[in-house]
């Protein structure tokens, strides 16, 4: 059976210049996860390709060629489309929502248009190409009106929606005006999929409270339909990742990482004012208030991966993230000595690997994150079987990484106090708590959530998916 996949974005990333049009594979959670469904099952890709609509006709349909030879379907979006729908609703209004923060921008009617005529073309583009005996998967909160509107064009389809998100509280949704349109929108779909239990469950209560529908522990009445809501924690690709940390390269890497001896601490983490940075370098300089005996010992390494530059929020946090960092660097730094080594940009899979493979300690403290991936690629990077997990408890991933040091990453105090027990652990202990962490990763890998998912929308996830670590 075919499985049709929509998103925001695709697959592959466009690029056009003065040599032409080229695709190029894109990296993330979402692309690899599901690269060997769209592989296997023969069916399409539907999602925007990366550049505006406005470009000379010969261009336009090269990129459509050129999507078409990797099963790809480009959905057009005007620049100003680009900015209302994905930048203004999408990231200004529903992201800070849905990770419960209330402190959004109210949405301008212009800025709601263009995200219901955004996801009216989603649907009309998916309405053409699906055939009756696929099934359809839609991905994110930038397309929560597209399940509805394709069931009202194609009523006998088999829809699924995920979402990567967190699911808010009653309270925070309740402050979007459309929050009775975004629900309703969802619940066009056979199977609504999230991260947690806890997100289902919040879900459930937010369309009785919100739109008094009636539901059960599961699932959720839509006229003569029953909605199915389920928690599949997504992952990573384990033996990808494993493969490449037993590499002689990230090994060489990883050792030359190690500056004679000094303990590394690292963080990884897109620059989002949801991932708690400023609290975790806060409590850096706490730690090395309170043990000063760490000093010369440690080091902190932060990579910042650029994330939506042009939003002055996001580079209010840039200015903030980095003034911090020169304020703890020069209040306890020496000659011989940096306390944090900050990087603001990318770097390659390889040595993204020797990071992991070179931390002692590794610290994922968001403020509210759906899942977070960058906890599972560490753990599953731990081929030596050790190393420290940090991991905030309001990361989707707490709810599967039990042997991590949970934490509140609002609490600098206790994030100090969880930085000191991280380096102090013993040996032994680490290697237990690591062990329990790679069972529950290589369990459940991204292989194993895209078919449970699958199974359930009734897609034959057995056949479409690749094997497992596990």
């Amino acid at each position: 059976m075919n499985v049709l996949i929509v998103s925001n974005r695709l697959p592959v990333t466009t690029r056009v210049d003065a040599g032409g049009v080229t695709v190029v594979p894109s990296n993330g959670g979402l692309a690899t996860g599901l690269r060997g469904v769209h592989e296997r099952s023969g069916g399409l890709w539907i999602g925007w390709p990366g550049v505006p609509a406005e470009l000379p006709t010969p261009i336009r349909r090269a990129i459509d060629q050129r999507l078409a030879a990797v099963g790809a379907v480009g959905v057009p979006l005007a620049a100003r489309e680009i900015d209302a729908f994905y930048q203004r609703y999408s990231n200004g209004v529903l992201w800070p929502v849905l990770h419960d923060m209330l402190d959004h921008p109210a949405a301008e009617p212009s800025d709601w248009e263009a995200y219901r005529t955004v996801n009216e073309r989603y649907a009309d583009v998916v309405a053409r190409r699906a055939r009756p005996d696929e099934v359809v998967w839609i991905h994110d909160f930038h397309l929560m009106l597209v399940p509805r509107l394709l069931r009202e064009r194609c009523p006998s389809l088999r829809i699924g929606f995920f979402l990567h998100t967190p699911f808010p509280s009653i309270e925070a949704l309740a402050t979007v005006r459309h929050h009775a349109a975004l629900l309703d929108g969802l619940l066009g779909a056979d199977v609504v999929g999230v991260h947690t239990r806890a997100y289902a469950a919040r879900f459930l209560d937010a369309v009785r409270a919100l739109l008094g529908r009636a539901t059960s522990p599961s699932d959720v009445e839509d006229g003569a339909r029953r909605v199915h809501v389920r928690a599949c924690p997504m992952s990573v690709d384990v033996s990808a990742f494993e493969a490449r940390a037993t590499e002689p390269r990230v090994a060489a890497m990883a050792s030359h990482m190690r500056r004679d001896g000094e303990r590394l601490l690292l963080g990884v983490d897109r620059l989002d004012y949801t991932k708690g940075i400023p609290a975790r370098l806060d409590a850096y300089a706490r730690l090395l208030e309170r043990e000063p005996s760490l000093r010369g010992r440690v080091r902190l390494h932060q990579l910042a991966v650029p994330s939506r530059e042009s939003v002055p929020a996001y580079q209010a946090l840039r200015a903030e993230v980095e003034s911090t960092v020169a304020r703890i660097n020069a209040r306890f730094g020496t000659r011989e000595w940096t306390p944090i080594e900050y990087r603001y940009g990318c770097v390659d899979d390889v040595t993204l690997s020797a990071l992991y493979r070179a931390a002692d300690v590794m610290l994922v403290t968001p403020r509210r994150d759906g899942m977070n991936l960058v906890a599972k690629e560490f753990v599953a990077s731990r081929v030596d079987g050790d190393g420290v997990l940090v991991l905030s408890e309001h990361a989707g991933a707490a709810a599967e990484l039990r042997t991590a040091l949970l934490v509140d990453p609002d609490d600098v105090d206790g994030l100090a106090r969880s930085y000191s027990a991280a380096l102090a652990m013993s040996a032994p202990e680490r290697r237990v708590r690591m062990r329990r962490l790679r069972s529950a990763v290589r369990r459940h890998d991204v292989f194993q959530w895209a078919r449970e998912f699958l199974l359930a929308l009734g897609g034959g996830g057995a056949a479409l998916v690749g094997r497992s670590a596990g």
